[in-house]
Order: structure tokens, then sequence, then C-alpha cells
């Protein structure tokens, strides 16, 4: 980038904020990089901060690093988190290469276990989660859906 497009950019008027009510769709694509998590978690915080929608941050923040770990221990190549808001639900899903989709949930871990928890963690925070044949629900009051 130049200092005369630089200097355009600075110049032009920003465009207004899009309404709450409207939808909208934000996406992260990482490597498989253990540092990919915390940079999702990050990135998410600030799209729902500048949205307004700080109070599902927390939520959606372990339900993406949740996923996103999943990802990056236990398939081959790059992912993606994906932010969806029809108003009033939230939609966090990540995607990756892996053709397998885990749908069991697995039996109780221990609290001190180093892992097996994401998936149990998924089924008590989310509204609902799954694969991409998932229907969307429209819930009654503003939603988190993984």
């Amino acid at each position: 980038m130049t200092r005369e497009t630089d200097k355009t950019r600075a110049g032009a008027a920003a465009p207004p904020p899009i309404a709450f009510a409207e939808p909208w769709e934000y996406e992260l694509h990482f490597p498989r990089d253990p540092r990919a998590p915390g940079i999702a978690r990050t990135t998410l915080r600030a799209v729902l901060d500048a949205h307004g929608l700080d109070e599902l941050s927390d939520r959606a923040e372990l339900l993406a690093s949740e996923l996103a770990t999943n990802s990056v221990r236990h398939t081959k190549g790059p992912a993606s988190v994906r932010l969806r808001w029809a108003c009033p639900v939230l939609r966090v899903s990540v995607s990756d290469s892996s053709p397998v989709f885990p749908m069991e949930v697995p039996a109780a871990t221990a609290w001190d276990a180093e892992g097996g928890r994401g998936l149990a963690i998924l089924e008590l925070v989310a509204d609902q989660w799954g694969g991409p044949d998932v229907p969307p629900t429209p819930p009654a009051a503003a939603a988190l859906a993984a």
C-alpha cells in the first residue's frame, strides 16, 4: 500500500455501522497452529464487542475455543471460525479438513483430565450443536448456537 492510498482511505467517510437486527457474518481462517484458538477467541470477542453483543462473548469464546482446539489437535490441515448473526441468533461454527464429524459426547471425564471434555462442554453450553445439516432454529430471545 502506498502513502497516497493511505491518505485517500484516511479522508474517506466511514460507512455507517450495520443495524443491530441486520444479519452479518465474519470468518477467520487459520493454520494448524496451537496459537490459533487464542487468536480466534481474541478476534471473536472484538467482533462481538464492536456489534454490541458482549453479553454473548463468554459463551461464544468458550465454544469457539473448544471447537478450534479440537480442529488444531485432531486434524491435519487448516480450519476456520465463522460468526453468523441473524437477529436474535448468533451461530458460531468451526470448519476443518477432517471428513469425520464427532457426534457422540464421551463418557464423563475427570475434572482434572487434560483432554476429552470439549464435546461435553459443547453439550452443556451450546443451545444446539452439530454438523452442517443442523437446521437453524429461531428462538424467542437472543441465543447462541454452536
